[in-house]
């Protein structure tokens, strides 16, 4: 699929007379957890020709394409819009500029991106975004006796980046392995979890699991502490002088 992936990019490119600047994968496979089944959700940022930045009437600012049967998802957002989610600390972005998995990147602006992310951190605009997608998650798994594993997964991944928040100063990491091994809250539960993802990764998105009680009642916990420590939480916004150089530098290099 990742030649596949490649060629559909290299048109849409074309299609669409842009630049692409970072296309990565997200989601389960990004995550560390995905099923044989997953779909492939590749994100992008991408840059216009100088002309697009001219016109008074604001043009759409998101490319949305499914391929392959809907088993893949091609969206993105436009570098302009990209900066403003990026000024309001959009965790969904810092996620994509982490990716392990680059089907295409300019390796200059993925280095100054991930600068510019750091300055644009904020602990409490980052942790209800992952609060919020926990509780959702966690409403879909808890008290049922059976429910989807992929669930399960979100809800603790997003419950382990709240917990991140409260005790890293580091942007939370895109890969769960990651915060599975650097928390330790989640040191007693780690092997269960791992045999949890090898589960995961044999079986369908479909597949209906039951029980984790312990690791269920540990993320309601994690959820329980940040909701009660979220509004203390520092706030930072992002420097926007340096996000217009940077969106203008990115211009004139590749809106030519």
């Amino acid at each position: 699929m990742t030649e596949k992936i490649k060629e559909y990019l290299e048109r849409l490119e074309k299609e669409k007379d842009i630049k692409i600047l970072l296309a990565c994968e997200t989601g389960s496979r990004a995550w560390g957890f995905p099923s044989p089944d997953s779909d492939f959700d590749v994100r992008i940022l991408y840059v216009h020709k100088i002309d697009w930045y001219l016109s008074v009437n604001e043009s759409k600012d998101t490319i949305d394409v499914m391929l392959e049967n809907n088993d893949l998802d091609i969206s993105g957002w436009e570098l302009r819009k990209s900066l403003r989610l990026l000024s309001k600390s959009n965790a969904p972005l810092f996620e994509r500029i982490q990716s392990p998995i680059v089907y295409k990147a300019d390796s200059e602006f993925v280095l100054q991106i991930t600068e510019l992310s750091q300055h644009c951190y904020s602990k409490i605009a980052t942790m209800h975004h992952y609060l919020s997608m926990s509780k959702k998650m966690l409403e879909e798994i808890d008290g049922k006796t059976e429910y989807k594993l992929k669930k399960f997964f979100y809800a603790l991944r997003s419950a382990s980046a709240c917990l991140w928040i409260i005790e890293k100063e580091e942007i939370p990491p895109i890969e769960f392995s990651i915060m599975l091994n650097a928390l330790d809250e989640m040191r007693p539960f780690k092997s269960r979890i791992n045999e949890l993802i090898k589960i995961k990764s044999q079986a369908s998105e479909m597949y209906l699991h039951s029980g984790e009680v312990e690791i269920i009642s540990f993320i309601k916990d994690v959820l329980k502490r940040s909701d009660r420590l979220a509004k203390s939480l520092p706030s930072s916004k992002g420097n926007v002088s340096k996000l217009n150089r940077f969106l203008s530098s990115q211009i004139k290099i590749h809106g030519n």
